[in-house]
């Protein structure tokens, strides 16, 4: 019989919160959030109920702002623009490294608050901290040789970022355009995020990083976070759909930007052997429940190695942990070693089971089903925005787990013949971020990885983001303009000589690195 669980001691909301209030009590008031914007936290915007997926623990809502709000705080952003651009470089990487310092102090606030917001198990939500620190101090200690005859922009960066790594994808390219001499703005993620961002902004702020951070819906908010005048640059992380929008507003305006889209990104197998290379890395595949831009929910296999990739996969499914994040034996053992916890929230849960119910009905075979049996749960607690993983042979193409990212722990199986069969299969999305191909002969790999519309290829190994000097884009649909990682990044969101051409995927050229 399972033994009963219980929350790890100083590990509730209510804890984090208390933290909060302590560290940072100019960003936190007793019951809300504040927005930061011209250089002063403001007690406006209409907050909406919110609940953590990790057990329906009512928690912060984002203070969402109107539109005409939303433009005086661009405003504002602008004039800090023109003030901090000629600050000189010695004193801005001071504050910026000032500022790693106290989020530094912090890990393990900051951690606490990802898991309670986005259902990060522990190691998870400490390594999107440290990446961010870390990926940082890299661009602080660089920075010179990065700037080089570049200039900032001529108005302040505008962040608009998906939920899922709050620090090691937005707080680390905020501070990053920071040091770089713009102002920036930041959009609280409407799903999840905003106690983290509010102490990861307050403690910048704190230092004299100019930082705006706002919350609200995009349709309310894109007018001015994304059309008007004075933004200098758009960096957008999220889906398509929103992503296209953003990209049509940019196009029209001439605007600098960089548009980070889904793509469903493939491992492929061809003439492939070592299947104890795989197992090992199936486990490792599904970290944070796939809910991550590189994550890999598509197998591309050989027919006729069919059955020893089910030999080698099935057992590494198997082996996943999934459960709340914070329940532990007794309270002062450490936190769990979980691969993931919930998806976002309930919706999405529901989405993903109807997704696979609806494959499954149209012909989709279930080659494996985890069940609630095996998780780690407190007793009673809400389990609504938890998702078992699950593994589909051959979706229907009328499925969207046929052609999209499903953002959750369902991978899907889709068999091949022939080369030009196995390529189709790995392009099905019109470009994607990553992808890998299994095979043991290098030669095969060489001839066919330029052939798979992904903007970085492993060969048998997984691919990243990447941190510190590694460049980071995508192919077809799944990106829009310039590239970013290492001094990509800083070259994005700077001017450099008359006529340059930014490495990118742009409407008039594609430029690779």
């Amino acid at each position: 019989m399972a033994p009963t669980l219980t929350l790890k001691s100083g590990t509730s909301w209510t804890d984090a919160w208390q933290r909060c209030l302590a560290v940072v009590p100019e960003a936190f008031r007793d019951d809300r959030l504040l927005n930061l914007w011209n250089a002063a936290w403001q007690a406006d915007g209409r907050v909406l109920p919110a609940a953590s997926p990790v057990d329906g623990t009512p928690v912060a809502g984002p203070p969402r702002l109107d539109r005409a709000t939303a433009r005086q705080a661009v405003r504002a952003a602008l004039d800090q623009h023109r003030a901090w651009r000629h600050i000189p470089l010695p004193e801005r990487r001071a504050r910026v490294a000032a500022t790693l310092d106290a989020l530094a102090e912090h890990r393990d606030l900051l951690s606490l608050l990802l898991v309670w917001e986005i259902g990060k198990p522990w190691r998870l939500a400490r390594a999107d901290v440290d990446r961010a620190i870390d990926g940082v101090r890299w661009y602080v200690d660089g920075i010179d040789a990065m700037l080089a005859g570049r200039a900032p922009l001529d108005g302040p960066v505008s962040n608009i970022a998906s939920w899922n790594y709050p620090m090691s994808v937005l707080v680390h390219a905020v501070l990053v355009q920071a040091l770089a001499g713009n102002a920036v703005i930041a959009k609280t993620p409407t799903d999840g995020g905003a106690a983290c961002l509010t102490l990861a902004s307050a403690l910048a702020a704190r230092e004299g990083i100019p930082v705006t951070l706002v919350s609200g819906s995009g349709g309310e908010l894109s007018e001015a976070l994304v059309r008007a005048p004075e933004v200098g640059c758009v960096s957008f992380v999220g889906g398509r759909d929103t992503g296209a929008a953003v990209a049509t507003a940019v196009a029209d305006l001439g605007k600098r930007h960089i548009l980070e889209q889904e793509g469903l990104n493939t491992w492929g197998i061809w003439d492939h052997s070592d299947w104890d290379a795989l197992e090992a890395v199936v486990p490792k595949l599904f970290d944070y429940g796939k809910q991550r831009c590189t994550a890999y929910p598509r197998f591309v296999v050989q027919r006729q190695l069919f059955d020893a990739f089910l030999t080698a996969y099935l057992p590494a499914v198997r082996t996943l942990r999934v459960g709340h994040p914070l329940a532990v034996e007794q309270p002062t053992d450490p936190h769990p070693r979980l691969d993931f916890g919930p998806v976002i929230n309930a919706a999405k849960a529901k989405e993903l089971h109807d997704q696979v119910a609806e494959a499954v009905d149209r012909g989709a075979v279930p080659l494996y089903r985890g069940t609630p049996f095996d998780a780690r749960f407190l007793p009673g607690q809400d389990t609504s925005a938890y998702v078992q993983p699950v593994t589909l042979l051959n979706p229907p193409r009328s499925s969207p787990l046929h052609h999209a990212e499903p953002f959750g722990p369902v991978d899907t199986v889709v068999l091949v013949d022939t080369e030009a069969e196995l390529l189709a299969a790995m392009n099905a999305s019109n470009g994607a971020l990553v992808a890998t191909l299994c095979t043991d002969d290098r030669a095969t790999f060489d001839r066919l990885a330029p052939q798979i519309r992904a903007f970085k290829v492993g060969h048998g190994v997984p691919r990243s983001r990447g941190d510190r000097d590694e460049l980071f884009g995508g192919l077809g649909a799944s990106w829009r303009g310039a590239f970013v990682g290492g001094e990509l990044l800083v070259r994005a969101v700077t001017r450099g000589p008359a006529g340059e051409r930014l490495p990118g995927n742009f409407p008039e050229y594609q430029l690779m690195p």
